[in-house]
């Protein structure tokens, strides 16, 4: 593994992050498991960065794929009809609940955050966009100038003219303590005082995750996107909700994200865990704001005949087993027994989440302040005992764990002790 490890680095970009101080190299899966080069088994609790969405060596999804490229056909491009890419855009569309949704189908969140803000932009004739404060929406040009993550940010240029609203951020002095209704008539001001002192008249959109991803898991309270949206109404200001990771049930209480607000958006975005593991992203949209756009456009690989062969498996698994019910059952278990264990830990600055995508926050008991390396000792701690899990927050002191939708009650509980355990293990060691 030590080769392998050089010869990443050798030929990858430094800034390519691995995890663990030994890197695996992961071979094989089953279920909700994989294997390393070395033999070893690990029950997965990150999915491939909540991509495994259904876990691995699904049947459904391998032989939906196996009957396309039997075919012969792995590529044709938008400039022919795809009837597998057709029917999986009448799902998504039927399932967003937006009036006369349309589809364009791409390769990446990042992309379809792009494609959002070109049809936001274009709509309204303005590059001026709101954004969330510890908010990660890709890498490329555009999804950086609207992340509110500066551990992301390579540069301060920017297509856009982006101002960042509060929502997700109670741990500020300003803000600690109040009450779910408090704080979103303290962040609904601010959006007014945003709008009357820093944005010209005409901003196009607001984009938002319902939960912030690379932000560590951290959310804004049921509403506050609601109580956004009146005022953005009030000015024909737009609303996109990042969908990438909160998407397809995963919070359990909501089929998207944004539901749990009882927001109906202008558009949403999506990615990563509908194809299973297969490259895939989107847009879905109100028919005018996708039909706007002047110029010609398609998408070479965007909802290729393989992608939305596995995106259907997918999608069609995700319903069929109500997968959304298990995410609430089994993120419910995990989600209290942290909590139980927190009140006990001090190093354990916050417990959130919804259904199967939760985040424990370490700080150090002493101060209170954040302890990323405390962060990585848990990484470490659950690696060698055989659960993976991801790190993340504004500050790298947030484990962020978001299995696959298919865990069982079971391994929900074997995982919920691997990661206790390990708490207890820092717990000990600090307060030594």
């Amino acid at each position: 593994m030590s080769d392998l490890l050089a010869r990443h680095r050798a030929v990858m970009p430094n800034w390519l992050a691995l995890n663990y101080s030994e890197p695996i190299e992961i071979v094989g899966g089953k279920g909700n498991r994989v294997v390393d080069a070395s033999g070893k088994t690990y029950l997965d609790f990150f999915a491939g960065i909540l991509t495994n969405m259904i876990g691995y060596d699904v049947p459904e999804v391998r032989e939906a794929v196996e009957r396309q490229i039997a075919t012969g056909v792995v590529h044709t491009s938008t400039v022919y009809l795809l009837r597998g890419q057709i029917e999986l855009a009448e799902k998504i569309a039927r399932l967003s609940g937006i009036p006369d949704a349309k589809v364009f189908f791409t390769n990446s969140g990042t992309e379809a955050n792009e494609t959002a803000l070109l049809l936001a932009t274009y709509a309204r004739k303005s590059d001026e966009v709101l954004a969330m404060r510890q908010s990660y929406h890709g890498r490329s040009f555009g999804a950086i100038a609207v992340t509110g993550n500066r551990s992301w940010k390579n540069s301060s240029l920017s297509p856009l003219n982006v101002h960042f609203l509060h929502g997700a951020d109670r741990h500020l002095a300003q803000f600690r303590g109040m009450s779910d209704a408090d704080y979103i008539a303290a962040c609904v001001d601010d959006l007014r005082h945003v709008l009357a002192t820093e944005a010209a008249k005409g901003v196009a959109a607001l984009i938002a995750e319902p939960i912030q991803g690379v932000g560590g898991f951290t959310m804004a309270p049921d509403g506050l996107f609601a109580a956004y949206k009146e005022v953005l109404d009030e000015e024909g200001i737009l609303f996109i909700s990042d969908e990438v990771q909160t998407g397809w049930g995963r919070t359990g209480s909501a089929f998207f994200g944004i539901q749990n607000h009882g927001v109906t958006p202008d558009m949403m975005t999506f990615a990563k865990g509908l194809g299973n593991g297969f490259a895939i992203g989107g847009v879905v949209a109100r028919g005018d704001l996708m039909d706007g756009p002047h110029a010609v456009g398609l998408s070479t690989f965007g909802g290729n005949p393989v992608a939305t062969a596995a995106a259907n498996a997918t999608l069609d698994y995700v319903l069929d087993h109500d997968l959304q019910a298990n995410a609430l059952r089994t993120g419910t278990l995990i989600i209290e027994g942290l909590k139980e264990a927190a009140a006990r830990l001090p190093v354990v600055g916050d417990v959130r989440g919804k259904g199967l995508m939760f985040a424990v926050e370490l700080v150090d008991p002493a101060t209170g302040a954040h302890a990323p390396a405390l962060a990585a000792r848990f990484m470490e701690l659950t690696k060698e005992a055989g659960l993976l899990a991801g790190k993340g927050g504004l500050y790298g002191s947030a484990i962020r764990m978001a299995p696959p939708l298919t865990l069982t009650g079971d391994e929900a509980r074997e995982g919920l002790g691997i990661i206790v355990h390990a708490l207890e293990t820092i717990n000990a060691e600090v307060t030594a």
